[in-house]
């Protein structure tokens, strides 16, 4: 009897275990808004010939697939390192295409070229030398006088040059967008930090701990910023910047329920392939 009894606890406490880990499993399936489309694009920098290739993709992408609200979000740094910062911003500014909702989330190359143009003069060295540079080319002025100028004087025909559509833009952009079980954001989120609470500088310039950190956020953060060879999908977190800039990679992410996607361009703009996985879990 005894042994008959300690049986049958032993099989229903195995059963509540088994019970309790498909709960949790079942729970770690990420999935994205309901009745929705997310595509989710990498840092742009200036690179207005792989943009237009990848929105082309987007448009061919969702031809063949049932009709939902799509979002369209771009995870920010539309701007700097490439050569047509002001093409970029002139073609998204307003982009709006049927069947699409853009979203567009301020990176830090946004969040230090609108500081300059606040007023933040000491700033502006260091943003010529990573990339603002090629930006302020793009609209007509020459990097190497307004790094030996006055930066006042630099700013003002920064200001002169730079079209106050394009400044008003920019200041629109937002900085995290959630989508169902993920969080779009373009550096990052301090780990342990509420989302309410996380800062601006983190969301646009973190990197550690943010990169090896492993913990449930209690979503999947979509973030560009660290430039990676190929698209870095952890449990927590999916890196999508692949340097479009220099390698000519510029990487969308799209996610459907429990199911999500890649579209890309190669190093002279042109489609690379398609790649669909299914969630499984713990993705």
């Amino acid at each position: 009897m005894i042994n008959g009894s300690l049986s049958k606890k032993g099989s229903a406490v195995s059963d509540l275990w088994s019970s309790l880990l498909r709960r949790g499993n079942a729970r770690r399936v990420r999935s994205g808004k309901a009745g929705c489309r997310l595509y989710a694009i990498g840092d742009v920098h200036g690179r207005l010939d792989l943009l237009d290739e990848l929105l082309d993709q987007i448009m061919r992408d969702m031809v063949n697939r049932t009709p939902k609200k799509t979002f369209l979000v771009f995870l920010g740094d539309l701007i700097d390192r490439g050569p047509d910062s002001a093409g970029v911003v002139e073609r998204l500014r307003t982009y709006a295409p049927l069947g699409l909702f853009p979203i567009f989330l301020r990176g830090n190359h946004e969040e230090a070229l609108l500081r300059i143009l606040e007023g933040e003069g000491e700033i502006l060295a260091d943003w010529l030398k990573f990339g603002g540079d090629t930006c302020v080319a793009s609209y007509g002025l020459d990097p190497d006088t307004l790094a030996q100028i006055d930066p006042m004087a630099a700013i003002d025909r920064m200001r002169a040059k730079i079209p106050r559509g394009h400044r008003a833009f920019l200041r629109s952009f937002g900085d995290t967008f959630r989508f169902g079980d993920y969080l779009c954001v373009h550096a990052g989120i301090r780990p342990g930090v509420s989302l309410g609470e996380q800062t601006p500088a983190d969301l646009h310039w973190i990197r550690e701990p943010f990169l090896s950190d492993r913990t449930d956020h209690g979503f999947v953060v979509i973030h560009g910023h660290t430039v990676v060879e190929h698209v870095d999908e952890q449990p927590n977190r999916i890196g999508i910047d692949t340097g479009a800039y220099r390698t000519g990679n510029l990487t969308a992410l799209a996610v459907e329920d429990d199911q999500r996607w890649y579209l890309k361009t190669n190093k002279t703009g042109l489609f690379a392939g398609l790649e669909q996985v299914s969630l499984t879990a713990g993705a």
